[in-house]
């Protein structure tokens, strides 16, 4: 069995998912997971930050729900409403940790999405990913290069089409795949102990 993470960098729900997602690995290190990258804001909902009037409530919200933290940094960055969350260099970027660390992907994950909500660095910055490699321990010079590499491109693409395959319709996703059997175990909010819940009754059938 293995666990896919569809997610997407500058979702404020992913980020409040992100104690979730530390607890369900480091309650289950025999799962694999793979993260996939949704593709949030892509093509015409690549604007300035402003357009989306509910961030700011959206985001009391999730901190209030999920105890996530939103960095004073982050709203240094978001502040004048002209920062543009674009989805497609974020997910170059998880690809270019992805391939540094395969194995670490979930936890690059989170810490991509603490450099952002609560660091304030932006996800279309290279200089995110070496600071965010650099702390994790990897060749930080190669993480840039893959985000910046054509090749970087064509992995954000698949990732969006991967999760349009799987059918997910919001971020965060957490699917659990037993052979051809793929159940849901979380959507949106959920504890670990919701996720450990329906691990289980997958588990028994």
């Amino acid at each position: 069995m293995k666990l896919v993470y569809v997610f997407d960098a500058y979702c404020g729900w992913s980020h409040g998912f992100s104690g979730t997602l530390r607890e369900v690995v480091s309650r289950h290190p025999e799962l694999p997971v793979e993260v996939v990258s949704g593709g949030l804001f892509t093509g015409s909902r690549r604007v300035p930050i402003r357009e989306f009037g509910y961030v700011q409530g959206a985001n009391a919200q999730i901190a209030e729900l999920t105890g996530a933290e939103f960095g004073p940094a982050y709203d240094r960055l978001i502040a004048d409403g002209s920062f543009v969350m674009d989805s497609e260099a974020a997910a170059r970027g998880v690809a270019a940790l992805r391939q540094a660390a395969p194995d670490r992907a979930a936890e690059l994950a989170v810490a991509l999405q603490r450099a952002f909500y609560v660091d304030g660095l932006s996800l279309s910055d290279p200089a995110t990913y070496r600071t965010v490699a650099e702390a994790a321990g990897l060749d930080a010079a190669a993480v840039v290069a893959a985000f910046e590499a054509p090749a970087a491109d064509d992995a954000a693409e698949a990732d969006f089409r991967r999760s349009a395959e799987l059918g997910v319709t919001g971020f965060p996703t957490l699917l659990g795949f037993d052979g051809d059997l793929v159940t849901v175990l979380a959507h949106g909010h959920a504890t670990a102990d919701d996720v450990d819940r329906r691990l289980a009754s997958v588990r028994i059938h």
